[in-house]
């Protein structure tokens, strides 16, 4: 695909960045040649490519981390550039606090001086200059902007150290960074990873909105349905892009193959023809034959050209089910005041297929372990069928030993492996049905990537033939070719099936109920899928969203005052108004937690830290307000 005829075609986009003929091989592996495509300004685009195909090769080579062997790529001038990455490029002894002013944001350094002003009040030169500097550079509202996506990111405590934070924290905190500094074109990989999805959801209404030029890598595809643009894709070493969601996506790309299949139909049966008139022809050639004979070669490469359309295949040898299945029985588990389960009751049915979702820490994968019996309960019981058998997909994964080889993990479940009617299959052969090539079969586990090793890890699920499948995160580290071959299967398994999962593009196509943990103990069991419950939850939103405007207008109509200010001077209007600012932002804050409170949905262990919380913001109000009223009555006066 030409960049520059794209540009012909629409001379008014303005041109970010452009991929120019880069090829690119390790060794005898070429893993493309002469690819280019171009990021346009306000462009949000999506890079979709199997595992293995060179995706993360051509984000290195996009970001300056690796060249190509061919072509160019070309950064316009001026353009600032950022790369969230999966690893994160943090310094360990800085705080949070310190790690965000660690930049060359003009406004970030104005906003740092004036905080370190406001720990020295007697030193009134330094915050005098430091308001003014506020002011000159317009610094408040982007202070209060980036203190919301703190917020939204739960980094809400800026002195912890870097070195102190989890690995999902450490995540957030890149990613705060980059949106803090909002650069031009933003590069993205795998953003959602780590974010649980109250995150996911702010990060996917937040890139929905704004303004700014987006390239990622990322499997979530209701995050792609819902941000992105327009879709790149490498397939089979060629781009192919298209002007649309992930939606239009699936339709377009379904019709390209179908032309491309139909084209190479034709090719083959020209080819036959041809072929026959080959064998006919004399040794002497004449320059007509010869020119004919070089056009049997380019239809011979075109009909042999078909798609390898892999697909995971197995006939599992599902042991029949009776009628009892699971039951639990007024089960309960907490660890010290954190609960997980209080009395939780019920009985699975036949053919259930059952989604578990809720934010980070209120005991989904605990869940699964109290049921499989990984983990004691504290009372209660769970009662199995005689005819169940379950398969556990666990987040740990597989436990490979010490220089073993993917065929030999297979190997350990028997030579041969049962399938349906009588049917054997070898362990190699079974391997060939779950993608791995007769040379990969002899690979060292430790050598695969992380979408090779959840796919040999759920085979050695599956070829256990459980009736009753329990699938914890199954879909991280899958691209999204992967994925829809495992949701493929899925949706032909006759058994039970309950399945944790971020993945709500996954939970709706398997999944027909859910479980939604909404913490200490607290179970829904809700009637449809996770896009179901995402309108209901909305609706419900709508009301406290009103709320909470009707406590910000009353904080406003609280704090604006029409009174004069003549009698204050430039300096102390600018004070004045800027503590009416923060009052407002305060109360609303306070208004937050409390209605956490009052719902009932903090989580035992962070009581203590949200009532700390909670006394801070109301000594800074009253701090604030004491100030206001000392200008209030010099006003007055």
């Amino acid at each position: 695909m030409a960049f520059k005829g794209l540009l012909l075609q629409k001379n008014t986009l303005v041109n970010y960045l452009s991929v120019e003929n880069i090829s690119k091989s390790f060794g005898e592996k070429t893993l493309f040649e002469n690819i280019s495509f171009g990021i346009n300004k306000d462009q949000k685009i999506a890079f979709i490519a199997k595992n293995g195909s060179g995706k993360t090769t051509i984000m290195n080579i996009i970001n300056g981390f690796d060249e190509p062997d061919t072509g160019q790529v070309v950064l316009r001038k001026s353009i600032r550039m950022a790369f969230l990455s999966q690893d994160n490029k943090l310094q360990e002894e800085l705080t949070i606090e310190e790690s965000i002013f660690a930049s060359d944001n003009e406004s970030l350094k104005v906003i740092e001086a004036y905080e370190k002003a406001l720990e020295n009040p007697e030193d009134q030169d330094s915050y005098q200059k430091a308001f003014d500097a506020m002011d000159q550079h317009n610094a408040w509202d982007f202070e209060t902007q980036y203190k919301q996506i703190l917020f939204k990111l739960k980094l809400e405590d800026f002195k912890l150290k870097v070195k102190n934070l989890s690995g999902g924290q450490k995540k957030r905190l890149s990613l705060a960074i980059i949106l803090i500094n909002r650069p031009d074109l933003l590069i993205l990989d795998e953003p959602t990873n780590h974010l649980d999805l109250e995150m996911i959801e702010w990060l996917e209404s937040y890139f929905a909105k704004e303004n700014i030029t987006l390239f990622m890598v990322t499997h979530d595809r209701f995050f792609l349905e819902r941000v992105c643009n327009e879709i790149i894709e490498l397939d089979n070493g060629k781009i192919y892009q298209y002007k649309g969601n992930y939606s239009y996506y699936l339709e377009k790309k379904e019709e390209r193959i179908a032309s491309e299949n139909s084209s190479i139909d034709k090719a083959q049966n020209l080819f036959v023809k041809e072929l026959e008139w080959m064998r006919r022809q004399p040794k002497a050639r004449t320059t007509k034959s010869k020119s004919r004979q070089d056009d049997f070669y380019v239809i011979k490469e075109k009909a042999q050209s078909r798609r390898k359309e892999n697909v995971v295949e197995l006939e599992i040898n599902m042991e029949r089910m009776g009628s009892k299945i699971i039951e639990l029985h007024k089960i309960s588990k907490k660890f010290k005041d954190h609960v997980i389960l209080d009395n939780f009751d019920f009985d699975f049915q036949r053919g259930e297929r059952i989604g578990i979702i809720g934010k980070n820490g209120t005991g989904k994968s605990t869940f699964l372990n109290l049921l499989t019996g990984t983990l004691p309960l504290d009372s209660g019981k769970v009662v199995v069928g005689d005819t169940i058998k379950i398969g556990y997909y666990t987040q740990s994964g597989i436990n490979p030993k010490p220089a073993q080889r993917v065929i030999d993990v297979i190997k350990e479940y028997g030579e041969y492996i049962p399938l349906t009617k009588g049917k054997i299959i070898s362990a190699s052969q079974l391997l060939e049905r779950f993608l791995f090539d007769s040379k990969k079969q002899y690979d060292y586990v430790e050598k695969l990537s992380g979408g090779e090793l959840k796919r040999l890890y759920l085979c050695t699920v599956l070829i256990q033939n459980p009736n009753f499948l329990i699938l914890d995160e199954p879909t991280n580290d899958l691209d999204i070719v992967t994925l829809n071959v495992l949701e493929s299967f899925l949706l032909d398994f006759p058994g039970c099936l309950l399945v944790v999962s971020h993945d709500r593009y996954f939970m709706d196509k398997i999944v027909d109920h859910l479980f939604v943990f909404r913490g200490q103990g607290e179970i829904e069991n809700f009637p449809g899928n996770y896009s179901d419950f995402r309108a209901y939850e909305d609706s419900i939103d709508v009301a406290q969203k009103e709320i909470a405007s009707n406590l910000a207008t009353t904080a406003k109509n609280d704090w604006k005052q029409n009174n004069p200010t003549g009698n204050l001077t430039f300096n102390e209007q600018k004070e004045f108004q800027k503590i009416e600012r923060d009052i407002k932002d305060l109360e609303i804050e306070k208004a937050k937690i409390e209605q956490l409170f009052s719902d009932g949905k903090i989580d035992t262990n962070d009581i203590e830290k949200k009532a700390n919380e909670l006394k801070n913001i109301i000594n800074k109000i009253e701090s604030k307000e004491e100030r206001w009223f000392e200008l209030s009555s010099k006003m007055e006066g």
